[in-house]
């Protein structure tokens, strides 16, 4: 008498697979999908979150049109004359409204465009300016530290002589910043030359720029402690 197969415990041959083969395929074709698409997520999160992505090109309307194209591309007026103290201080200045009154109490004074202003200065309240280069408060950025080691104002700033409305076209993140500290050299110039949007050097930039470094004492620090105190 021949001895019937014993049947593996748990298992029975009338029972049909609840899901046809090919799903077993569809389940691991999805998993992978949802995969990718969680990756794709973060990317475009970091992307999206990124100073490259929120801040280059912001350029917010102004209370008051002010032309850096007119005023300092096309009339020659140094950055310095409204911004006075990027020399001697941290900040660099926004300028009050008797600076723009010194001239323009002669100049234009009845046009259309100068109400605001003569408003402002006729009641002694400030005009609210929008800050376009605005780091975070935790960030320390001095100017006059960058100024008097001959970094000029378009290394961070661009070409404003060519702006009607002033626009952000650096990042100004943490990368790019130590960027430029390990690698400061062309971004130097003479210091009576750091105002200037169209300089040229005249030398040869290596020479140049081994010149300044020495005769600066330029190092830039990469500690944290640096920018953040």
């Amino acid at each position: 008498m021949s001895e019937v197969p014993e049947q593996k415990k748990g298992s029975d041959p009338t029972l049909k697979p609840i899901f046809p083969p090919w799903f077993d395929r569809v389940v691991k074709l999805a998993g992978l999908v949802a995969g990718i698409g969680v990756v794709y997520l973060v990317v475009l999160a970091v992307y999206a979150g990124s100073p490259e992505t929120i801040n280059v090109g912001y350029e917010p309307a102004q209370p008051i049109e002010y032309s850096h194209r007119l005023h300092v591309g096309e009339l020659g007026m140094d950055c310095r004359y409204c911004h006075n103290t990027v020399e001697t201080a941290a900040m660099a200045a926004i300028p009050p409204t008797q600076t723009c009154m010194n001239c323009h109490s002669q100049i234009r004074k009845e046009s259309e465009l100068l109400i605001d202003l003569q408003e402002s200065y006729t009641s002694g309240k400030p005009i609210p300016w929008v800050r376009v280069h605005d780091l975070p408060d935790y960030v320390y950025f001095n100017h006059s530290a960058h100024v008097a080691r001959g970094v000029g104002c378009v290394s961070c700033h661009g070409r404003v002589d060519q702006m009607d409305v002033v626009r952000q076209v650096e990042p100004l993140s943490m990368s790019w910043c130590l960027d430029c500290h390990r690698n400061p050299d062309e971004h130097l110039r003479p210091i009576d030359q750091v105002t200037e949007m169209d300089w040229v050097p005249e030398e040869i930039p290596e020479t140049l720029h081994a010149r300044l470094r020495e005769e600066y004492d330029i190092n830039p620090s990469t500690s944290c402690s640096t920018c953040h105190r």
